[in-house]
């Protein structure tokens, strides 16, 4: 099976001219019920292999993890070893050499890029907190907060390094995330020790979830048709913005405290319906998926609330089921009934809606 990557791949090789993989592109598309557009592709298995590999590179990181923590110093002697992360950083960086450069491999990729960022994330920070001592950390925020945000912009540049010499699609996402990290250290050192620290962080997580939004939604927009690896990005950006936004807002109103009103659960379905036209507007799904524990929640407690004691679970997982099931099935219709009254310059910038048309046409 061979994804739009690998096609933008070997036209960019010259192993294939792009007019071939324009027309192989149609000729898929004629032969689903849907555009190829609408199901958002993204390349995680090339074969078992892959799955081969990325089990056996897990059992090394591992392995050199441990060897890390025995030989290397300890914070407080028993606590974690910086050498841990330098020795995963070190080996994720060299299998990548083979299994992601020249092999090509998905999975793989991903465990690699994802072990690098976070073997120097945690080599940073073990390394500033076992240089100034953990006493120092106690009682003090303020430098807690500072050490997370220079790990993070430690990981952002090898991020971006790392993404120079490999191209892997999840990078950019796992950099935005140091990002979103950095900027929350930030605001934690600045603002300090406060009563209302948790809805500032939230706030500000907020924020930065629809600032990653908008750079995912820069990605998509420079290839509406999806055949390139820019829509991969696009892909884990919008995975990593979703719950930024989703967990913020539903925190924000109350019900992650356990105890949800009517009035709330009500107002949670109703940011859900808002949540799923953006998803239809924007042909991504990752917003239903990280807002589908709330609706959950707050629908068994709608359900409750009306009698429904003992059926209350049953009956959400019911109408959510059906009703999730039932946009899989229509999401092309319903995405363009969602996309026809936008304005024409707003509609340009989205996934194209009408591609097998276009390709016709």
């Amino acid at each position: 099976m061979y994804s739009d990557t690998d096609l933008e791949a070997a036209v960019a090789a010259g192993a294939l001219s792009p007019d071939a993989a324009t027309s192989l592109r149609n000729y898929v598309e004629s032969k689903r019920a849907t555009p190829v557009v609408d199901e958002e592709h993204f390349r995680l298995l090339t074969g078992f292999n892959d799955i081969f590999v990325a089990v056996a590179a897990a059992l090394m990181l591992g392995a050199l993890a441990w060897i890390g923590y025995s030989v290397g110093p300890r914070i407080d002697f028993e606590g974690p070893s910086p050498t841990s992360g330098i020795l995963v950083a070190a080996a994720a960086w060299g299998l990548a050499e083979f299994f992601t450069r020249k092999r090509r491999m998905a999975l793989p990729s991903i465990l690699l890029v994802l072990a690098f960022l976070a073997a120097v994330l945690y080599t940073v920070g073990t390394t500033f907190v076992l240089g100034i001592g953990t006493d120092t950390l106690e009682n003090n925020e303020s430098l807690g907060w500072t050490i997370l945000g220079v790990s993070a912009a430690v990981t952002v540049a090898a991020g971006y390094v790392h993404w120079r010499r490999f191209m892997v699609p999840i990078t950019v996402a796992a950099g935005a995330a140091a990002v979103v990290g950095v900027l929350t250290a930030i605001v934690g050192a600045t603002v300090g020790d406060v009563p209302n620290i948790e809805t500032i962080v939230l706030s500000v997580a907020l924020l930065l979830g629809i600032g990653v939004f908008l750079f995912a939604m820069r990605w998509d927009s420079s290839d509406p048709r999806r055949e390139t690896r820019r829509s991969d990005v696009a892909f884990w950006l919008h995975l990593l913005a979703a719950p930024l936004i989703v967990h913020p807002i539903f925190a924000l109103l109350g019900l992650t405290e356990g105890d949800a009103t009517v009035l709330e659960a009500v107002t949670v379905v109703l940011v859900y319906i808002f949540l799923g036209l953006a998803a239809l507007a924007i042909d991504r799904r990752a917003l239903l998926v990280s807002a589908l524990a709330y609706v959950l929640y707050a629908l068994s407690e709608l359900f409750r609330e009306f009698g429904a004691v003992e059926l209350n679970v049953a009956l959400t997982a019911f109408v959510i089921g059906s009703a999730l099931l039932l946009l899989s099935a229509f999401w092309h219709n319903a995405r363009r009934a969602v996309v026809r009254p936008l304005p024409e310059g707003l509609r340009a910038r989205l996934p194209v809606a009408e591609r097998m048309k276009a390709a016709a046409a």
